[in-house]
């Protein structure tokens, strides 16, 4: 019998199972690697790359505005609150680490994939 598909996710889906080697599990923390293109036109997944979950980001690379993007989709895609996730490193470059709790791992498995 095939799986049940998962219910619809406010934002796209890319399944995690296939593609989990941009995440790491660190104790009670997960790490995204993550690579960051600004200047999008919207904010969206734009898949994996290089080991890499790329995000593109509706916001410009100045004052912080596109990491500040970026943690707001990822709370929201994630269900988790924005003050549980940290940029762990890559504040000023497209190369990021972002840290959440563990408890988000269940989320971003249980709808559907990732996101």
């Amino acid at each position: 019998m095939p799986p049940t598909p998962a219910p619809p996710s406010p934002v796209p889906c890319v399944n995690l199972r296939l593609m989990n080697n941009f995440f790491r599990v660190d104790g009670d923390t997960i790490r995204l690697e993550i690579k960051a293109v600004p200047g999008a036109s919207k904010t969206e997944l734009a898949g994996v790359k290089d080991g890499r979950l790329r995000i593109r980001l509706a916001a410009v690379p100045e004052d912080g505005k596109a990491n500040a993007e970026m943690l707001n989709f990822l709370s929201k895609a994630l269900g988790c609150p924005k003050r549980d996730l940290r940029l762990v490193s890559g504040e000023k470059s497209r190369l990021k680490v972002v840290a959440i709790p563990v408890e988000c791992r269940a989320r971003m498995e249980g709808i559907g994939g990732l996101f």
